[in-house]
């Protein structure tokens, strides 16, 4: 009886299905905020320096992270081309985090060491000569935008205001840090960051 009442009562229904919505995500999202292993940062895992903070903005500013995922599933055929899988704890210093699900590229989430500098900036400026089957935009404009050093230090003091253990003499330093440094060296820093903390665990 009162099943029918439900059904026939839409108003009802929705506020239902809405609390049981509500209360299913609560079980499954609430144990994560207390779980060490999602809330602390992994071993080895450092929160990004100026240059690599610099080239991370950049990253998602020229939309990378459209075709690129960060973030390798826990299946045989991913981790034998990519490496070892994600752990929550590489990514508590990232915001926002660059999981993604699209992957018209490789996953980067291990990138770092693969490919030496030169190779990233010639990749950057025309992927087709290294990779000619490659539909990547090039981003030649990189290589003569440098880099704010009041804009890193503003970051980075926004990122020590939300917990991140930057100390206030690498926030001092921020700016000399980047004096000079082009947008493609900014880049190629954060890419070669990506993942070497764990590469030697498989």
């Amino acid at each position: 009886m009162n099943h029918d009442r439900i059904e026939k009562n839409i108003g009802l229904m929705g506020v239902l299905i809405i609390l049981v919505v509500s209360i299913g995500g609560l079980v499954e999202i609430v144990p994560l905020v207390f779980s060490p292993q999602v809330r602390d940062a992994a071993p080895g895992i450092e929160p990004y320096d100026p240059l690599e903070l610099a080239g991370r903005d950049i990253y998602i500013r020229e939309g990378c992270y459209n075709c690129h995922s960060q973030m390798i599933r826990p299946f045989r055929a991913e981790t034998e081309r990519y490496g070892h899988y994600s752990l929550a704890g590489e990514s508590v210093y990232d915001r926002p985090f660059q999981f993604g699900s699209k992957r018209t590229g490789p996953d980067l989430a291990r990138v770092g060491g693969r490919y030496a500098d030169e190779w990233h900036r010639v990749h950057l400026i025309n992927p087709r000569d290294v990779v000619p089957e490659s539909n990547m935009p090039a981003y030649p404009w990189l290589a003569s935008n440098t880099v704010d050093g009041r804009t890193v230090t503003e970051r980075m003091m926004a990122l020590w205001r939300l917990g991140h253990p930057y100390s206030s003499e690498q926030i001092a330093g921020a700016a000399a840090a980047v004096d000079g440094k082009t947008e493609m060296e900014a880049v190629i820093a954060y890419l070669q960051g990506l993942g070497t903390n764990i590469q030697g665990r498989r």
